[in-house]
């Protein structure tokens, strides 16, 4: 059964800030009135996931089969599979997590570290990428004992209500955070707080812990999915790998790009420097290269010094959008790592902060039906939109994006 979690503000907002952080609607339910952002009287937007809510089955998720456990799902033998095109360059520790969502990190090294996973017959190490085509051996795997679910701390009790003050969407499968900017995804160097460790907080009455089912940037804010169950964790992996889900992206960039829709294929590939690492223009063939296409699509200008931008990617490299806009001249404002116009100032009032939010996501839900969420401007982002007069309830289609 879905359940929303209720936000209390400080203070009164607006009728324009009710609307622009108004969750969205759960599938099934029932749409009255034009689209919250379109135009009073208009043609609905054109836009790949409300095709297919139109398309997908129906689903009350009582009614719905019951799901496999997930140790069907996992091989009891060994087995020999093939790295696809879109796993090219993935690495093996994250490979194993995406074709087996489910499994431990713990359980992934140990067996890589056995050397029961082989590549193309050799040992190899988890942070080693793989190659389009590539032969891996899986061994049997198994899932951990799950933890005792204890009280919660006191400090686990103020990451559970962080939690929930960031959830835009809940359900029994799936969870929509709005992640603010400046938070991290999953744990590095140094790094002690994290959405991926936040999550052990919400550990069920089994054990099971949510799980990330796809990342987005530190500094980048706005909708990031993640699986509440194994089965869950499944079906919005694959949907993912076989590209069903839709993702558009608001950002702002200086300048006017040309033509004003357009699409950016290239070849990125990681480039390890002394103190960082950016992703790079490639060549097909090059080490380490896989393919990156982005659709983009002018929203709104602010003057000739700076544009709001939508951005749909079609694949999902690492800083893909924020490399692919560098590439065409327009870096988006406050990229620390792209942002490379020489003497280019930053007008006052705005913040020197990455202007980028993952502002939609559309994707196949697990029971039927889909889910649909979008996420609300940022603070600075806010800022900026209010200093350039730029209208957020504005709707941003981005046209002849390709369904697949």
């Amino acid at each position: 059964m879905s359940r929303r979690i209720k936000r209390t503000d400080p203070k009164p907002r607006s009728r324009d800030e009710r609307k622009e952080a108004r969750p969205f609607k759960a599938r099934g339910a029932k749409k009255s009135g034009p689209r919250p952002g379109g135009k009073p009287g208009g043609k609905p937007p054109r836009f790949a996931g409300e095709r297919a809510e139109r398309r997908a089955p129906k689903a009350e998720p009582d009614r719905a089969a019951p799901a496999k456990p997930v140790e069907a799902f996992l091989p009891t033998k060994v087995q020999t599979v093939t790295v696809t095109a879109d796993e090219n360059n993935m690495r093996v520790d994250r490979f194993l997590e995406a074709r087996f969502p489910g499994l431990s990190f713990s359980h992934i090294q140990r067996v890589v570290r056995k050397g029961e996973l082989r590549v193309d017959g050799k040992r190899v190490d988890s942070k080693d990428r793989l190659e389009e085509g590539q032969s891996v051996r899986i061994p049997p795997l198994k899932l951990d004992a799950p933890k005792v679910v204890g009280e919660l701390s006191d400090a686990a009790q103020k990451t559970l209500k962080a939690l929930q003050e960031m959830t835009i969407y809940e359900d029994d499968d799936v969870l929509v955070l709005n992640k603010p900017a400046g938070l991290a995804v999953q744990g590095g160097s140094g790094m002690t707080r994290h959405v991926d460790q936040m999550l052990e907080v919400m550990r069920d009455a089994k054990g099971q812990k949510p799980r990330l089912v796809h990342r987005i940037d530190r500094e980048t804010s706005g909708c990031l999915l993640i699986a509440k169950t194994r089965f869950a964790a499944s079906h919005l992996t694959g949907a993912f790998r076989s590209r069903s889900a839709r993702k558009v992206y608001w950002a702002l960039v200086p300048g006017l790009p040309k033509p004003k829709q357009g699409r950016i294929s290239t070849f990125l590939a990681k480039e390890e420097g002394e103190d960082d690492t950016i992703m790079r223009i490639a060549q097909h063939g090059d080490e380490g290269a896989s393919h990156a296409v982005t659709y983009y699509a002018v929203v709104e200008t602010a003057g000739n010094k700076l544009t709001w931008v939508s951005l749909k990617p079609v694949t999902g490299r690492t800083h893909q959008l924020r490399a692919h806009m560098a590439h065409i001249g327009h870096p988006i404002v406050g990229d620390p790592k792209y942002f490379n116009i020489e003497n280019w100032q930053l007008p006052g009032g705005l913040q020197n902060r990455l202007h980028l939010l993952a502002r939609r996501i559309v994707i196949p839900h697990p029971r039927g039906g889909v889910i649909d969420a979008t996420a609300p401007l940022p603070p600075h982002m806010q800022q900026s939109w209010n200093l350039l007069g730029l209208d957020a309830t504005r709707f941003d289609p981005i046209e002849n994006a390709p369904e697949e």
